[in-house]
């Protein structure tokens, strides 16, 4: 195996079903884990779901179900989008696993040996919605004058005994971790607004609640839970087997990159570090936090009606459609917009119109044309220049854009190379060298073969479905559909040693439509 490569998404709160911010993180993860491991990587991808909290307490009664009930259905909701979105995890962590206790407990056990908690009494503004502190000077003032988080949820003020965390103690050492390692925190706007929120000062932080017991219990004080976040972030630990001296653990830790929204950037960066270097334990290499999907330019909400099922919408459009789309819409780190008429527009334009075009074009050509033979043949300078011009793309562009998070950028390049075999189909139009040139049809036919195979490779980590279906009609052999696979120069002799025609082709890239509720008022 190669290199490890331990990537995981922030769980997910499970006090409502996945909506598409959820959807969104998910697939850009399975991307990533799918490209590293097309890189010949070793890696582990890590989801799960955040199940203790007031929230989660709270939701529950209102639903006359105990909490750990409400756990139990919400969560597979989330299992099953990840399934429904091709989401290849290996870890699904739930908090309210007994090993999570443990490790919990554990880190908990091991920052109280450091000197770095002590009880005292809390009293401030706290979220239920962020399960957040916040001080009166981050407060905004919502209608009426009511006090509202920097997010815009309620906020109320509480009175209770607490643990506190030193988090003070850590400023320096945060401020030193953010200039040594300039990647840890991305993209650099994020990194910016922590670098300044932990300039100011940092007070130190409630770390447990006593007025619920919805939570994992502070060791040796049995009426307190720990605030979510010591809970909910030790879970990147626990899908490694911590504290247990694990393979996995020794392997993965510290992880290579958690992929989290823009929202909860300060937990990861500032409080998530923290309690890890007062464990004695490394901390990750990144944290990016990526930004929101808005409908149609505007947040989904109940209250706006506009919440988006997306499982309902992989069914609607395929989740290979939606995957793309994602990933090929939105800059990486910024906010982006999306509808269905966006993505049809999108996907139709690019996968369907030019490149699936392209490729049932070439197949279908090769199979009536050639009786699905393949062959070697003498190529001409107009051959290897488009070669060469898709194999940078696949091999060179795509994967250092999608290394660097990029994927927009990757895949904008990717669209070049299939720009350029369709120009390149065009100037050569084999239809007609058919009739007058057939030795030059069957070069330009088997060039145009090599160089699909090359942008299929190159695209199977956003539309692994596709891709595939594309790569079995090619005859390509599993062991060569990573990107290793595209500096090796004799695949084609072998390809053609096999003797194997090709078979009448079946299109992967079907053109989509707008349900019909979304044609009528486009």
């Amino acid at each position: 195996m190669g290199e490890p490569y331990y990537i995981t998404t922030a769980i997910s709160y499970p006090n409502g079903k996945p909506h598409i911010g959820h959807a969104y993180e998910a697939i850009a993860a399975d991307v990533i884990a799918r490209f590293h491991k097309a890189m010949g990587r070793d890696v582990r991808l890590q989801t799960g779901t955040d199940e203790h909290g007031l929230k989660m307490a709270q939701k529950a009664r209102d639903l006359d179900l105990t909490p750990a009930q409400l756990s139990d259905q919400m969560s597979q909701h989330f299992i099953d989008m990840a399934h429904a979105l091709n989401v290849n995890y290996d870890v699904f962590l739930r908090t309210t696993e007994p090993r999570h206790h443990t490790a919990s407990q554990e880190i908990w056990k091991r920052m109280e040996a450091n000197g770095d908690l002590y009880l005292d009494r809390y009293e401030g503004w706290y979220s239920v919605r962020d399960e957040a502190y916040y001080d009166e000077s981050e407060l905004i003032e919502g209608e009426g004058g009511a006090k509202l988080s920097p997010q815009g949820t309620p906020v109320e003020w509480t009175v209770e005994e607490s643990w506190f965390f030193r988090l003070s103690k850590y400023q320096d050492k945060l401020l030193a971790l953010y200039t040594e390692n300039p990647d840890f925190i991305r993209p650099e706007a994020r990194r910016n607004e922590m670098i300044a929120f932990v300039s100011q000062g940092l007070r130190d932080l409630s770390v447990s609640r006593t007025s619920f017991d919805w939570g994992v219990k502070v060791p040796g004080s049995d009426n307190h839970v720990m605030y979510v976040w010591v809970d909910a972030l030790t879970n990147y630990l626990t899908g490694l087997g911590w504290p247990e001296k694990t393979d996995a653990f020794a392997k993965y830790w510290p992880a290579n990159l958690h992929l989290i929204g823009k929202d909860i950037v300060r937990f990861h960066t500032i409080y998530w570090p923290a309690f890890l270097m007062s464990a004695g334990l490394p901390v990750p290499r990144q944290v990016f936090g990526h930004g929101f999907l808005l409908n149609r330019g505007q947040k989904e909400s109940k209250s706006l009606g506009n919440v988006t099922d997306p499982i309902a919408l992989a069914e609607t459009f395929g989740v290979d459609a939606v995957r793309y789309f994602f990933m090929r819409e939105v800059a990486f780190g910024q906010d982006g917009s999306w509808s269905p008429d966006a993505i049809v527009t999108r996907c139709n334009a690019e996968l369907a119109n030019s490149y699936g075009n392209l490729v049932q074009r070439v197949l279908s050509m090769i199979f009536k044309n050639m009786d699905g033979k393949l062959d070697t043949f003498s190529s001409t300078e107009a051959d290897d220049t488009l070669l060469a011009t898709v194999h940078g793309a696949a091999a060179e562009d795509l994967p250092r854009e999608f290394a660097a998070l990029n994927f927009s950028a990757g895949i904008e390049a990717w669209m070049r190379a299939v720009f350029a075999c369709n120009a390149y189909i065009d100037e050569q139009a084999p239809w007609t060298l058919r009739k007058t040139d057939p030795e030059r049809m069957r070069a330009v036919l088997l060039t145009l073969f090599m160089a699909i195979r090359d942008l299929t490779i190159a695209i199977a980590p956003v539309v692994p479905t596709a891709a595939g279906k594309v790569l079995d009609q090619l005859g390509i052999p599993a062991e060569q559909r990573g990107f290793g696979a595209l500096g090796h120069a004799g695949w084609y002799m072998e390809r053609v040693a096999t003797g194997e025609a090709l078979a009448q082709p079946v299109g992967a890239f079907p053109r989509l439509e707008l349900p019909a509720e979304e044609g009528a008022s486009a």
